[in-house]
């Protein structure tokens, strides 16, 4: 049986003047129209803005790619239902009989958009203030955890982690063009992963910096297509 929602406001530090949104924020549209897919939307733009500016706060020497990567880090699905697990949301959602017996209340997307479209009610029954406030406690570890060597390796070696990570091969630079004369050429490089079908082409002043350039824009692709 799911849980009460006022026991999960409670241990999440909330108290709604509309207790009606939090419990649609729990609802997922499996139960019906009133469901919390509103909600979702509105609190992922809200976490991702208020995610931006404590990472811009927190990082200021760090440059746009960076800070994206950072963000995209943190606000995935898997990183959402991550917290989400934490607090144990699971075991109050609302679903439709089927999500049920496929175990639904564990699934990624379903706890990530329940996380964000609290976030969503939390905005609509209280306005900015109070989703900057607890969206700073609930993603305190994670913040945390985002040291200087997180964001300052070079494009290269996040990229190669990132494979490592997800255990497939590594990327494959391959040097397709070189022009100028000695002092002033210009290298063109292809970065080629089994991730995504095409390769990024990239250039610089060095083959290095070609490669760093291609790397740069498949993370960049990577994050827009997470």
């Amino acid at each position: 049986m799911t849980k009460k929602p006022e026991v999960l406001s409670k241990k999440l530090g909330l108290t709604f003047n509309d207790p009606l949104l939090f419990v649609t924020a729990l609802s997922h549209r499996s139960v019906g129209s009133n469901n919390n897919e509103r909600l979702e939307f509105l609190g992922d733009s809200i976490l991702g803005f208020v995610i931006a500016q404590k990472l811009y706060d927190a990082f200021p020497d760090a440059a746009e790619g960076t800070l994206s990567r950072l963000r995209a880090n943190l606000v995935n699905e898997s990183s959402l239902a991550e917290v989400a697990r934490q607090h144990n949301l699971g075991d109050y959602l609302r679903l439709g009989s089927g999500e049920l017996k496929s175990g639904g209340f564990r699934r990624d997307s379903i706890l990530s958009d329940a996380l964000e479209a609290i976030i969503g009610a939390l905005f609509k029954d209280q306005g900015i203030s109070s989703c900057q406030e607890w969206i700073g406690r609930v993603f305190a570890e994670k913040l945390q955890e985002l040291s200087a060597d997180n964001w300052q390796k070079d494009p290269k070696t996040q990229l190669q982690e990132l494979m490592q990570a997800k255990k497939m091969e590594l990327p494959d630079y391959t040097l397709i063009d070189m022009t100028g004369l000695p002092h002033e050429q210009i290298f063109t490089v292809k970065c080629s992963i089994s991730l995504v079908s095409e390769p990024c082409i990239g250039t610089g002043v060095s083959r290095k910096k070609a490669e760093q350039a291609a790397a740069e824009i498949m993370l960049t692709k990577l994050i827009k297509g997470n």
